[in-house]
């Protein structure tokens, strides 16, 4: 198997299944002759992720064989890693009109963004991806809950890309050419990123800066996608992180972008997933912490850090930050870990996303600890705590 080096895309080149103008035009009348399906945010967001090359080296959803291998083996029959299944789903009525080598356009609100060249129809095992992917059939999970509601049949096959799908504010999410060139631009040749779906706490920060510490630069990658109904909002996320990064780092040092792209909270096997995407965005290291991309209650604290420690640095292509979770300590005076403070449980103060939020739904904003939170953030998340998601 190739060795990869650091920071190169996965599978050696990123893809990329947009279409030209000549073709493009051709295409699109194409589509309005098709079956077509309208794409949610999932849908329509992987179709994005794939043809811009984020998913590298996938080129469309997985046909079964892929989809299988991928469950149960976390690679593409390939042999190269892959631990999520990036699949097209269908309901059955739909399922039963189509045939393999027919042609399905993928719709957003108003126009057509892709057509899949179907090469196989098939039935996805959801029980497989409970036990596999998740760990857990229980349906108080939020991944399998989204599991649990999609179409049973699944379409396979490669997509090309013919309009921008919607998204939330397109000029700030940056494919992976447009960030490797800037990393480029700025002489980076060691690029720390950094995984998240929330507004920035202080245990955040610590994390960052150990980040800048050892790097030429930080990347700062929040998703902005699909994640759990009581997460703040995308705007939320948007506007506190630009404040994080025009107001604290140093501005040669640190590039933010957003990341339209949709959580399963599948622990290890998400966080081996945010891996591989930030690779092709360019990083060569990515910090993981505590309970990475898991619900609480389902996944050991450091399960993301001991699956990948399973993993050679030669096969992943990015070597993970394997840091533990920071605290308050009231006799540190400071951000900690159990790494660098030799204090008590009774000494520290949790930084918990979950308590903040649930004071500020409350209105108990005074209740917050300040040495876990910046004010300044407080007040930009208390704007949009009780608005819709998607406001």
């Amino acid at each position: 198997m190739k060795l990869l080096r650091l920071g190169e895309p996965h599978g050696g080149r990123l893809v990329d299944r947009r279409v030209d103008t000549r073709k493009r035009e051709r295409l699109i009348e194409e589509a309005k002759e098709c079956p077509r399906i309208m794409g949610n945010e999932r849908i329509l967001s992987d179709v994005w992720q794939i043809a811009t090359g984020g998913f590298s080296p996938i080129e469309g959803f997985l046909t079964q064989a892929e989809y299988e291998s991928v469950v149960k083996e976390f690679r593409l029959t390939s042999g190269l890693l892959w631990s999520l299944p990036i699949v097209l789903p269908i309901d059955d009525n739909l399922a039963s009109e189509v045939n393999c080598g027919d042609v399905l356009a993928i719709f957003d609100e108003t126009n057509p963004v892709a057509l899949v060249r179907i090469e196989e129809i098939f039935k996805r095992d959801k029980k497989l991806e409970m036990d596999h992917i998740f760990g857990t059939r229980d349906l108080s999970h939020p991944g399998v809950q989204k599991l649990v509601y999609q179409p049973n049949s699944l379409i396979g096959g490669k997509i090309d890309v013919i309009n921008r799908p919607k998204s939330i504010i397109p000029e700030k999410e940056l494919e992976p050419r447009e960030t490797r060139r800037e990393f480029e631009r700025r002489g980076w040749k060691t690029i720390v990123a950094f995984q998240t779906r929330n507004i920035p706490h202080m245990a955040h920060e610590y994390l960052q800066r150990i980040g800048l510490e050892i790097a030429d630069g930080l990347f700062i990658h929040p998703i902005i996608g699909e994640r759990k109904s009581e997460d703040f909002p995308p705007w939320a996320i948007i506007e506190s992180y630009e404040w994080v990064v025009n107001n604290l780092y140093p501005k040669d040092r640190v590039f933010l972008s957003f990341l339209w792209t949709w959580m399963y909270f599948a622990g290890p096997r998400e966080a081996l997933h945010h891996c591989l995407l930030r690779k092709n965005y360019g990083a060569t290291h990515i910090i993981i912490g505590r309970l990475h991309a898991a619900h609480s209650g389902y996944y050991s604290e450091y399960a993301a850090h001991e699956f990948l420690r399973t993993l050679p640095i030669d096969e992943l292509g990015i070597q993970p930050l394997l840091l533990k979770g920071p605290f308050y300590c009231k006799k540190c005076n400071m951000i900690a870990t159990e790494n660098t403070c030799g204090h008590s449980k009774s000494d520290h103060i949790e930084i918990s996303m979950t308590f903040i939020r649930e004071k500020l739904k409350e209105g108990k904003i005074n209740e917050i600890p300040r040495e876990i939170i910046r004010n300044e953030i407080l007040q930009i998340a208390l704007r949009y705590i009780n608005r819709n998601r998607t406001d």
